[in-house]
């Protein structure tokens, strides 16, 4: 039986995508579920899984093709071959099929590191030597081939432990792609991938369509540091994941846009919407571009949940495993430069969103403390915000309640208030 694999739908806006790379060769035998081919839109990059398993005939190249168009075929009844390009056993030799193993089903040893894998060990099968789409990642970003590395996997495929095992033991590797070589005037043209066309467009409208402005404010961060150094190791212990910044800010937006829910808002035609939720987008680099997942009603999340989903849903970018309904939808977004050490920036607004927040790198700087000069380790903070639906005093209010409430964190317990102002009924 011959089965026609289509290209899925990412969303219902998208009518055409691109296929980046094909996984698998052509020829190949393929099991079902296996991952052939990887979709990039322009939203979020998808993985192309096999629906029965057989031997694949791929029908285009890639490149741009249209959502529901048949780019392979399963030969769902032939049979694996030994031969390391696959094939079923329906596919023409031109002799017939020996009982014994001949030398040309041996597989060489390319490396020192060899590739004998889950197979029987010198012998080639239809998938020695094919790296996961993980450990395929590991080695392209490293400039290693995965001949150079012995695959444990099934069938001998080379799994993302095995390629990381493989960089522990340090092998020499070709000069890394993209480096300067000496006295060349070469180039490199490389097609824009459809994440990043529509990164472009989506800047580029920005700068066009609103009334964009930035408001700075700094932070001390003295009291989140203690709080990491004090408890960082009883957190991870409890719930499994280091307590970072980007939680405490997270929480903190959460609750200043409760009391600025224009900055939570955006514009619908003639009509302002405002949400009465919060779902906070966290900006993430990738290798194919910058993604934004969303972290829904963050406003009801705890430290450790903010933690656990920020980084499920930034492993899952980074992996190409993001969803686009993990990529739509957000009322905020908080992008942090300091990772990259940014000290200041102005954060381009993410549509049809009206701010964003920008967080940089922590530098020890002298400050004035009641009255006597200190080092205190601050943070610059910068607010875009659409002029259109937020005015200068919400701006500034919302980045003064983030401020306040970050260098007095008992505040993110109970709202915007201090304890003592509950207690009093202020």
């Amino acid at each position: 039986m011959i089965l026609e694999m289509k290209v899925p739908s990412p969303g219902e806006s998208i009518t055409e995508v691109e296929i980046s790379k094909w996984l698998k060769q052509n020829g190949d035998f393929v099991e079902k579920d296996e991952e052939i081919a990887e979709i990039d839109s322009d939203k979020a990059t998808l993985t192309l899984n096999a629906e029965e398993a057989g031997v694949l005939t791929i029908l285009v190249q890639p490149g741009t093709v249209k959502v529901g168009d048949v780019v392979c075929k399963i030969d769902t009844a032939a049979a694996p071959s030994n031969s390391p390009k696959g094939g079923g056993q329906n596919a023409p030799t031109g002799k017939e099929p020996k009982v014994e193993t001949t030398k040309s089903e041996t597989l060489p040893n390319p490396s020192p590191l060899g590739r004998t894998g889950g197979a029987a060990a010198g012998v080639a099968t239809y998938a020695s030597g094919t790296a996961s789409p993980s450990a395929a990642k590991i080695l392209d970003e490293n400039n290693v081939s995965p001949a150079q590395v012995n695959g444990t996997g099934r069938d001998g495929r080379i799994t993302k432990g095995d390629a990381l095992a493989a960089l522990a033991k340090g092998f020499t590797v070709p000069e890394k792609k993209g480096g300067f070589a000496g006295g060349s005037r070469d180039t490199d043209r490389q097609k824009m991938t459809s994440l990043r066309k529509k990164v472009a467009q989506r800047l580029v409208s920005v700068k066009n369509e609103t009334a964009m402005l930035t408001t700075f404010n700094e932070v001390d961060m003295s009291a989140m540091m203690e709080i990491r150094k004090l408890y960082k190791d009883k957190f991870k212990e409890k719930y499994g994941v280091n307590i970072g910044y980007m939680s405490f800010f997270t929480k903190a937006v959460t609750e200043a846009l409760a009391l600025f829910p224009a900055v939570n808002g955006q514009i619908d035609g003639d009509e302002i919407v405002y949400h009465k939720y919060a779902d906070v987008g966290i900006a993430v680099s990738t290798p194919k571009g910058l993604m934004v997942p969303v972290l829904r009603n963050a406003e009801q999340m705890s430290l450790a949940e903010i933690e656990n989903g920020i980084s499920d849903l930034a492993v899952k970018a980074r992996d190409g495993k993001i969803t686009v309904d993990e990529l739509s939808g957000g009322t905020f977004t908080i992008t942090n430069g300091g990772v990259f050490g940014s000290m200041m920036s102005t954060p381009i607004i993410n549509p049809p969103q009206v701010a964003i927040l920008g967080m940089h790198n922590i530098i020890e700087r002298p400050v004035a403390v009641n009255g006597k000069v200190e080092i205190r380790p601050m943070m610059y903070l910068a607010l875009s915000y659409d002029h259109r639906i937020i005015d200068g005093r919400e701006s500034v209010g919302f980045l003064v309640k983030v401020k306040e409430m970050l260098e007095n964190p008992v505040k993110l317990l109970f709202g915007s208030k201090h304890p003592y102002e509950i207690l009093l009924g202020l």
